[in-house]
């Protein structure tokens, strides 16, 4: 495909997965379990199957369902006691719960540049943001692919300081061809609805060879309790489980994530090559690597052209209907994060802050065709072309 001659829609969407027939029967036989006489939607024998399973399938000892990624970092830094005082060292390209799971807790966020070929957090820059007070540390496996595990593991035999990854967009992801979901301290998951898997549109998990560290994060997501031998709270937390019927579904999704993940994988890999030669856009790096596919992101390299992001996705979505999205604004940028005195110039992450200005996904999900893909790479070409006029 040279050119468009027929304009036509490629929305992004907002599921990013995919539903099928036992799905629709998980919940199905959920429901009618739980309204037969003596039924009930508690207690779960789902959710000791769904984590079991979860946890073998992301290579840790042990999995820990909650009801969204967001818990699930706060979760581990109330497991951390993290509190006021503390700092924690984070990414500034990443959703926003990244930093705010810790500016919930009253600690102080320390923001670290990233790699700008990975788009990950940078190792040796974190290295130079330690202080006495740092509590954590959160990389993110941005976009799927794995963040650089063995120096952060480095970091933590030095130092102490743990290591509490954001894997929203990882699961399936690997590194150096293992699972990431025991490296570290914890690895956070979504299961949100635009996820590569999703336990009805929200849902989550921390992964963990910590069987005690596991054990805490369990009690807290459960108002604190300890069942045997007796009911007790032994410490304060609140109720962030799943469902029976989450639980439920997620055996269901888990069992075709590979298959999910192969497909988006079909995709980047297209759209990688429908890109080759576009000198204006940085192509995602590391989609043979073990990557989730969870994102396609590309940069648009703002010192080749003469127009920034906004023009050319107004005509990438407004003429050629091509639905792009961005992941993400940097996290200082947020009204909450600037009333708190945070912006690009305390941050100091002269990397994260250009990248983060030429950062958009394009629309590639378990469906995307070749077709599709052809289609959008020459809506970019085109864009490029017209926005240079």
């Amino acid at each position: 495909m040279n050119d468009i001659k027929n304009i036509r829609e490629i929305p992004f969407g907002a599921m990013g997965g995919i539903y099928e027939q036992d799905d629709i029967e998980a919940v199905m036989n959920a429901v009618r379990g739980a309204s037969e006489p003596g039924g009930s939607f508690f207690p779960l024998p789902e959710e000791t199957d769904f984590q079991n399973a979860f946890a073998a399938h992301e290579g840790a000892a042990k999995a820990i369902g909650v009801n969204s990624c967001g818990t699930a970092l706060d979760l581990c830094m109330m497991a951390l006691d993290v509190g006021p005082g503390d700092e924690v060292i984070t990414a500034p390209l990443t959703f926003v719960c990244s930093a705010t799971c810790a500016i919930a807790r009253g600690a102080k966020v320390v923001f670290a540049d990233i790699d700008p070929a990975t788009l990950c957090l940078d190792p040796q820059d974190v290295r130079e943001r330690i202080t006495d007070n740092t509590k954590a540390i959160i990389p993110v496996h941005f976009a799927g692919l794995a963040a650089d595990c063995d120096a952060f593991d480095a970091i933590t035999d030095e130092t102490g300081i743990p290591i509490v990854y954001d894997a929203a967009h990882a699961v399936s992801t690997h590194y150096k061809g293992q699972p990431i979901g025991g490296r570290g301290k914890a690895n956070c998951y979504s299961f949100q609805s635009n996820k590569n898997m999703t336990t009805l549109g929200e849902g989550g998990a921390v992964t963990t060879d910590d069987e005690d560290f596991a054990e805490v994060v369990r009690q807290k997501k459960t108002f604190g309790y300890v069942y045997r031998p007796a009911l007790r709270v032994v410490s304060v937390g609140f109720n962030y489980r799943l469902t029976k019927v989450q639980c439920a579904v997620g055996l269901t999704q888990l069992a075709k994530i590979d298959r999910v993940i192969a497909r988006r994988l079909e995709a980047f890999r297209h759209m990688h090559r429908s890109l080759e030669g576009v000198d204006e856009i940085i192509r995602p790096a590391g989609i043979e690597t073990g990557h989730g596919c969870h994102l396609y992101v590309v940069r648009l390299d703002t010192g080749k052209v003469s127009f920034d992001r906004a023009a050319l996705l107004g005509l990438l979505k407004n003429k050629y209907k091509v639905g792009c999205a961005i992941h993400y604004p940097a996290v200082w940028s947020w009204e909450v994060l600037a009333e708190l005195g945070y912006d690009e110039d305390t941050a100091n992450c002269p990397i994260a802050a250009k990248v983060c200005q030429e950062v958009f996904s394009l629309p590639l999900f378990p469906h995307t065709t070749a077709e599709d893909c052809e289609y959008i790479a020459c809506a970019i070409k085109q864009s490029l072309s017209e926005a240079g006029e």
